[in-house]
C-alpha cells in the first residue's frame, strides 16, 4: 500500500498523451518564448496559439517597461500578504483604477485568478448562506464552495429555467444565496444567458457573481466584459476577473458596486495568508489596464481573426463547442485518439494548441482548444488554417460540423 497507488491511473493517461521522444500534450515545455505568438518547443519554432494571451499584452513595451522600473526601485517581490508587509502603493492604486473602470465602489487585488474566486466567495458566502452555482464552473469557483460553509447548489449548464427553480425553492433564504456564473466559459467557448440569470437572480433576491476571466478586455465598448456588453453592470452584484488572460500578468480581482466588500479583507483567508502580486506585475498590470480600456484598435483586429477562424472551421467540417464566434475556438471530439491526432499534427505542423481530456471536461469530451491574440498576424492566421485544412482529411474519426 503506497500514498502513490491512487495516482497510477493518471501514471498510465500520462504515458499515453506524450514520450521523451515528442513534446508532450500535457504542460508542453517552452525551450524559448520570443514573442506575445512565437516559442521554440523540442527545438523548432512555433505559432502560439494556445495561450489566452488575448491582447498580446505579454510583450507590450509600455507594460514590460513598467515592470522593469517598478523592479528596479521597489525589488523582485513583497515577501508579505496585504494583511502585513506587502500592502504597497500600487497595489491600492490598481484596486481604485478597476474600481473605477467600472464605477463602483470597491475592488479588490488577489495574488491569482485562482485565488481570486477562492478568497471571494468563501467569504462573502459562508454557514447558513447559499452558493447557487453553474455545474460547469472552474474549479476555482468550486474549490471555493468547499472552502466556505455555505451550502452548495448546481444548477445545470447555462439553464436559466433550472436556475429559476433552484432559487423557488430556496423561498426566503434566497435573500442569502450567491449565484455564481461564468460569462464566457474556457473550456467549449460558450456564454452564459446573463440577461435572463440575472432577471431571475434579481427577482428572487439574491445576489449574482460574473466571472469574467475570459472576457475582460475583449467585449464592451471599453473591453470590460460581457456584462458591459449587454448593458447589465447595474444588476450584478460582483464581478470576478484575471490579470492573466487579456492583462498579460498573473493575479486576480474582485469588483463590486457594494462598499461592504471591503470587509471581506478581513474574512478571505485566501487573501490574509498569501504573499501580495510583486510590483513589477502590480506596474504592469495598471499600465495593461490602461491599454484595455482604450483599446478598441486590438480588439478589432482580435475579432478580425476570430471570425476568419470560426469560418476556416465550419468550411472545413470541425465541430465546435459553441456556433457563436469568440476568442476560444474549441474542436470537439467523442474519442481521446482523435483529439490528440490532431494536436499532434498542429504541432508537427509548427502550431501550438491545447489538448483538454476527461476529466477535465464536460460530458466526457475531447478537445483540442485555439486561443487566438490581437497580436497573431494575418500570416499566422493563414499558417494555423492552413495547418487545420490538411489535417481535416487525416483525421482517424472525422469531424462533424456543429449541430
Amino acid at each position: 500500500m503506497s500514498l502513490f497507488d491512487k495516482f497510477e491511473a493518471l501514471a498510465r493517461l500520462r504515458s499515453a498523451l506524450g514520450d521523451d521522444k515528442r513534446p508532450s500534450s500535457v504542460a508542453t515545455p517552452m525551450d524559448e518564448v520570443n514573442s506575445a505568438t512565437s516559442a521554440v518547443i523540442a527545438g523548432r519554432r512555433v505559432v502560439l496559439a494556445g495561450t489566452n494571451n488575448y491582447l498580446g499584452l505579454t510583450f507590450d513595451a509600455e507594460c514590460r517597461a513598467a515592470a522593469i522600473k517598478a523592479i528596479e526601485s521597489m525589488g523582485t517581490g513583497t515577501t508579505g500578504s496585504r494583511m502585513a508587509s506587502g500592502n504597497y502603493a500600487g497595489h491600492r492604486e490598481l484596486e481604485r483604477a478597476l474600481a473605477d473602470a467600472f464605477g463602483w465602489p470597491a475592488g479588490i487585488v488577489f495574488s491569482t485568478g485562482y485565488q481570486a474566486n477562492l478568497g471571494a466567495i468563501s467569504a462573502l458566502a459562508s454557514a447558513g448562506d447559499t452558493l447557487v452555482i453553474d455545474a460547469d464552473s472552474h474549479a476555482s469557483i468550486h474549490d471555493a464552495c468547499r472552502l466556505s460553509l455555505a451550502t452548495t447548489i448546481r444548477f445545470r449548464h447555462n439553464d436559466a429555467e433550472n436556475l429559476d427553480r433552484r432559487l423557488a425553492r430556496l423561498g426566503e433564504e434566497a435573500k442569502r444565496a450567491l449565484v455564481v456564473v461564468e460569462s464566457l466559459y474556457s473550456t467549449l467557448g460558450d456564454r452564459a444567458p446573463l440577461r435572463e440569470m440575472a432577471e431571475i437572480t434579481r427577482r428572487h433576491g439574491a445576489y449574482l457573481m460574473v466571472d469574467e476571466a475570459h472576457s475582460f478586455g475583449l467585449f464592451g465598448a471599453r473591453g470590460l466584459g460581457i456584462c458591459e456588453e449587454l448593458g447589465l453592470l447595474d444588476q450584478v452584484d460582483f464581478i470576478v476577473g484575471t490579470f492573466s488572460k487579456s492583462l498579460g500578468g498573473v493575479g486576480g480581482f474582485c469588483v463590486s458596486r457594494h462598499p461592504e466588500l471591503e470587509l471581506i479583507r478581513m474574512a478571505s483567508r485566501p487573501y490574509i495568508f498569501t504573499a501580495s502580486p510583486p510590483p513589477g506585475v502590480i506596474a504592469a498590470t495598471r499600465q495593461a489596464l490602461r491599454r484595455v480600456l482604450d483599446g478598441q484598435d486590438l480588439r478589432a483586429r482580435l475579432w478580425r481573426h476570430v471570425h476568419r477562424l470560426y469560418e476556416a472551421l465550419a468550411r472545413l467540417g470541425y465541430r465546435t463547442g459553441t456556433e457563436e464566434p469568440g476568442p476560444v475556438a474549441a474542436i470537439v471530439f467523442d474519442q481521446r485518439d482523435a483529439a490528440m491526432a490532431l494536436w499532434q499534427g498542429l504541432m508537427d505542423a509548427g502550431v501550438y494548441t491545447n489538448l483538454m481530456i476527461p476529466p477535465a471536461t464536460p460530458s466526457g469530451l475531447n478537445i483540442v482548444r485555439i486561443s487566438l491574440s490581437a497580436a497573431h498576424s494575418d500570416e499566422d492566421l493563414g499558417h494555423i488554417i492552413a495547418a487545420l485544412e490538411k489535417l481535416s482529411l487525416q483525421q482517424p474519426q472525422a469531424p462533424s460540423a456543429a449541430a
